[in-house]
């Protein structure tokens, strides 16, 4: 199949998206309305607060700090740790670990939408929650989540969506998400061959897949950053193509949000397309089921 998206060479590249950015059209008693649809093709991104009650979010952390207290789960793969520390940095998976993120991914609230955008049925190519730890919790840097869905687990084509839930408030001081609006209508292929498993060190230290400097300053041209802010219930939906990173969190307060990314049952993997071996399980799940 031809390369739509090339990357990993040995220049960096900036070509236009292949790809429509929302797929399909309105179905399902909680599919976007027609101005959300338009945001989210013009931005990439679309933010929707208090989307979650009080009682919900207190039950997504309930079943957190039972993941993260859980002796069995605690050193494997899904487990990641912050650089130089012992700190837990990401949980994957927290839908195959707890009943209550298993019963969020499905939620319809949430897939009637991700359907509206794919134009299809999704499942879930991976999920996480990423923790930053008040004071320490350290920067993921700028990318686009497809350059290495693309190069590293073989997603032919955009066609994939982030949905993420703010289990803490996100504020301007504890390394918020930020984003470039209109970045998912570019690609940026980024120098440099993949090493053999490189997941093992990007998961807490991204190298490769980030774009340089001369591309963010493209990229923002047109654009200003933004911040993904909001209060704890928050519910954040990101192309898998827009550009984004995070800053340290040096406040005295904790930053945590759970992703699920849903990718198109006419999506699915093939082999790496800039990488020898497609990444671990955990990062490509194969059950293509339907959600």
């Amino acid at each position: 199949m031809q390369d739509l998206y090339p990357t990993r060479g040995s220049t960096e590249t900036i070509i236009d998206r292949a790809d429509p950015v929302v797929h399909g059209t309105a179905a399902g008693a909680h599919a976007l309305k027609e101005d959300e649809a338009r945001y989210f093709e013009a931005n990439g991104f679309i933010v929707f607060p208090g989307f979650f009650s009080d009682e919900e979010v207190a039950g997504f952390n309930r079943a957190l700090e039972a993941l993260q207290a859980d002796n069995a789960l605690m050193g494997r793969e899904e487990y990641i740790t912050e650089p130089g520390s012992d700190a837990l940095r990401s949980i994957f998976s927290q839908h195959l670990f707890h009943p209550v993120f298993e019963t969020l991914s499905r939620d319809r609230r949430i897939l009637d939408k991700v359907e509206h955008i794919l134009g299809s049925k999704a499942y879930i190519h991976h999920s996480r929650i990423n923790i930053k730890p008040a004071y320490k919790g350290k920067s993921f840097p700028w990318h686009s989540d497809f350059e290495t869905w693309h190069a590293e687990d073989g997603l032919p084509k955009c066609r994939n969506v982030t949905a993420w839930a703010m289990l803490t408030d996100n504020t301007q001081f504890n390394g918020p998400l930020y984003l470039i609006p209109g970045s998912h209508k570019k690609y940026v292929g980024c120098a440099g061959e993949t090493p053999d498993k490189n997941y093992k060190e990007s998961l807490k230290q991204q190298r490769y897949g980030v774009p340089s400097l001369q591309a963010i300053q493209a990229l923002c041209e047109e654009s200003e950053l933004v911040a993904a802010l909001g209060k704890a219930g928050t519910l954040v939906l990101h192309d898998g193509n827009v550009m984004h990173g995070s800053p340290d969190n040096i406040s005295p307060n904790p930053r945590t949000n759970a992703f699920f990314v849903y990718n198109s049952v006419a999506n699915r993997p093939e082999e790496p397309f800039a990488a020898k071996t497609r990444r671990a399980p955990f990062l490509c799940l194969n059950d293509y089921a339907p959600l």
